[in-house]
């Protein structure tokens, strides 16, 4: 099991309560994901548990993990999965340490693995958006989870979908002064999901709880609008809020500014699916148009005897991720053990899953990026971070060069091509990159194939022909 978040250890104790060896792999040295992280025990926090809502969920999963066999080897960074011949056992191949760096790589054989890498935040570049201060929403509430700090004393959040108003209540009840949530897009458009809502009254009442923490705080909340600059000089000074079309464009003479020294945005979630797509594992293009793994009801992707559960498969939360990991894990059990696995639970998981799916559906529908975001862009603002790669340069190779493509674009600018691998700027190049031909400008590049996930010290792949099978073998070896 690779990925030690909902998803992950739903399908870890599930598979080792049935019978079969388990080893887990994160890259974090604790369990929970992004979504339960939690601070070390040497920062003493005495309720970590006020930081989140659903808690309980994940002492649940963490009380069964305690009860079970499974190996739990935190701190191991996944870069590559191989298989010995065509249908033979997996090889699951790792670096150790906080950012992988150790000299032992490791290798942990496998009849059966499941992805649960889950996502990455979506970011939408704008001017400005690398001055110091700027940070994802999604990694605003990591530094106050498993940190207990702040981003800044005056935080602006913005972006789009509902996690912008987790992030904003989680702040403003930490004591940060929040002075605008700025939603890209709305929330009247779910009145045209009726099903989606009917069947997930849970979603409803977090909404209520968030929205109610806004009111608590006096937090105002900006729809139709967006970030479209970031003001200051060596930090975040001031930020101007414009407001947007339909299509996300900018509405002339609209802007407001707003002073604040920090800035939480991300505009939706992205899934992980690296080690899978280096597999050929088939994959689908989902409502807001990011690239998941295409899963059959058993949550097996196109390639026999690789799982996938969470976000890999569409963003969808917590909850139903915890479903999904479950379902793999039963359907595991079922294919290495040769019999039915509680079929009873099987088929209300499916019931579960169909739910909370339509309303993650519904979800993207309604917070997917309209087409003329890039107008927020002017020709010197940086789109590739990593390589500092202006927004300039890529039209002009799209308007100049013939470039019709994200990686077309890469090979004459470079974009992409740095540390993140594109993970920041993929979508953004991908968007300017369709102004021209028929592609779809809302879509994130196509999933390239490469054999390494994450950077890999060269020492580690020299030492791949000494490596033995360790630690212990997994799911049923």
């Amino acid at each position: 099991m690779i990925g030690a978040g909902c998803a992950g250890l739903s399908g870890a104790v599930t598979a080792s309560e049935l019978g079969l060896s388990v080893a887990l792999l994160d890259a974090s040295p604790q369990i929970g994901g992004q979504f339960f992280r939690h601070p070390a025990p040497a920062t003493g926090a005495a309720r970590p548990e006020a930081l989140h809502h659903d808690w309980s969920l994940f002492t649940g999963l963490r009380h069964r993990l305690e009860a079970t066999a499974v190996d739990l080897l935190g701190g191991h960074h996944v870069w590559t999965v191989t298989r010995d011949g065509d249908g033979g056992p997996w090889s699951v191949h790792a670096t150790t340490g906080a950012d992988g760096g150790e000299d032992r790589p490791v290798r942990v054989r496998a009849r059966a693995v499941l992805l649960a890498t889950g996502a990455y935040e979506r970011q939408l570049p704008f001017p400005g958006w690398t001055l110091p201060g700027v940070v994802g929403a999604g990694g605003a509430q990591a530094m106050l989870k498993s940190g207990l700090v702040l981003p800044g004393r005056r935080v602006v959040v913005a972006g789009s979908g509902p996690l912008l108003l987790a992030v904003a209540s989680s702040l403003a009840a930490a004591g940060a002064r929040v002075p605008a949530v700025v939603e890209a897009a709305g929330y009247l458009g779910y009145a045209r999901h009726p099903y989606a809502l009917a069947v997930n009254p849970r979603k409803l009442a977090e909404a209520a709880v968030h929205g109610t923490a806004l009111v608590r705080h006096r937090v105002r909340l900006r729809t139709r609008s967006a970030v479209t600059e970031v003001h200051g000089t060596d930090h975040v000074e001031a930020v101007t809020v414009s407001r947007l079309d339909h299509d996300w464009r900018p509405v002339p003479g609209s802007g407001r500014r707003i002073a604040c020294d920090a800035l939480a945005v991300g505009h939706g979630l992205a899934p992980q699916i690296e080690l899978a797509t280096t597999l050929g594992c088939a994959t689908r293009t989902t409502p807001d148009r990011t690239t998941a793994l295409l899963l059959d009801a058993g949550q097996e992707t196109s390639v026999r005897n690789l799982w996938a559960a969470g976000e890999t498969g569409g963003v969808g939360g917590a909850r139903l991720a915890y479903v999904e990991g479950e379902l793999a894990g039963l359907a595991i059990a079922d294919r290495l053990r040769g019999g039915p696995a509680l079929p009873g639970r099987v088929r209300e998981l499916e019931r579960a899953r169909g739910r909370m799916r339509a309303f993650a559906d519904a979800m993207a529908v309604e917070h997917a990026p309209g087409t003329r975001w890039p107008q927020w862009l002017t020709d010197d603002t940086d789109v590739c971070r990593c390589e500092e790669v202006s927004a300039g340069s890529i039209r002009e190779a799209v308007d100049d060069l013939g470039a019709r493509d994200a990686r077309t674009v890469k090979l004459f600018t470079r974009a992409g091509m740095g540390w993140c691998q594109g993970r920041m700027c993929g979508a953004a190049v991908a968007c300017l990159a369709a102004r021209h031909g028929d592609a779809d400008p809302l879509a994130d590049p196509p999933a390239e194939r490469r054999p390494l996930a994450v950077p890999v010290p060269l020492r580690a792949l020299a030492s791949l022909d000494d490596l033995v099978p360790d630690p212990p073998p997994a799911a049923g070896d």
